[in-house]
């Protein structure tokens, strides 16, 4: 086998086992170019496609955290956009967790700023109003048409003709002063929920939340602290999406500081991976 057939088969191999996609997919994405050896999985092209996957990202991780991973089985990431395939039994939570949300007496959001479904010739979208990213559902999911659960917090609404919420703007303005890098790293966690998946019990914060740095130094806005108990690996798992190429700089953003165990870094964005104890888990 040649250098560069062997460079194809090892980058289909990683696109399959961040992705879920069939290999023979891979494999073609492979000899078109579309991937390679050390980005295995297509990046998206556009920042407002970034932003609005990082954004997901960072409430599926959150609000998913009980053992239930991101509630996504596979993905179909392009450079003009990304399809997910949702867990039959997940889909009514990963719809509740999206949906932006409101406290009447506080004014505090929940969700996803921004996001609304709409129908289109190909499928069920998930649409960022604001900016125009969406993301498709690649297999019916009834879940949508459920109703949404009721509680203190308030649903802004579904469809993409509903205007933002004053909440929902004030959200996006604070994410746009935020680091390139943040939406570069979590879009591209985004679209490896396989690897993410493999943290099998994930619990996940940002904005600090009590944590600090090696250095003594908070989190920052730019982090996302995924945990899991028991010990599934860190050092194996941090391997596996390095090789995938999330830590790889793409253009315009710098490598992030010298490599630290458990933390993924691009510039001044972090992915932190780390084990937990649980007292009432038997297993820890």
């Amino acid at each position: 086998m040649s250098r560069r057939t062997d460079n194809r088969h090892r980058a289909a191999t990683l696109c399959r086992e961040a992705t879920g996609l069939p290999h023979h997919v891979c494999l073609r994405w492979a000899a078109e170019g579309l991937i390679s050896r050390g980005q295995p999985v297509p990046d998206a092209e556009s920042p407002a496609q970034r932003a609005f996957e990082a954004r997901v990202a960072l409430v599926l991780v959150y609000a998913m955290r009980a053992g239930a991973r991101l509630g996504i089985t596979a993905v179909r990431p392009t450079p003009s956009g990304l399809g997910i395939e949702l867990h039959p039994d997940l889909s009514p939570g990963v719809f509740a967790a999206l949906m932006p949300r409101v406290d009447p007496g506080s004014g505090d959001l929940e969700g996803v700023p921004g996001l609304r479904l709409e129908h289109r010739r190909d499928g069920l979208h998930l649409c960022c109003v604001a900016s125009g990213g969406a993301i498709r559902i690649l297999q019916s999911v009834p879940a949508w048409r459920q109703p949404l659960p009721r509680g203190r917090m308030v649903y802004v609404g579904r469809r993409v003709d509903i205007p933002l919420h004053s909440a929902e703007r004030a959200r996006l303005d604070d994410w746009a002063d935020g680091p390139a890098a943040r939406d570069w790293l979590l879009s591209r966690l985004l679209r490896r929920p396989l690897l993410v998946n493999a943290a099998d019990v994930v619990l996940g914060w940002a904005h600090g939340r009590g944590y600090g740095h090696s250095d003594g130094q908070p989190y920052g806005y730019g982090d996302l602290v995924i945990e899991w108990c028991c010990d599934r690996g860190v050092a194996e798992l941090e391997g596996r999406l390095r090789r995938s190429g999330l830590a790889t700089a793409p253009p315009g953003i710098g490598p992030g500081d010298p490599p630290v165990p458990g933390v993924i870094a691009l510039e001044n964005a972090r992915v932190v991976l780390r084990r937990i104890i649980r007292h009432e888990c038997a297993a820890c």
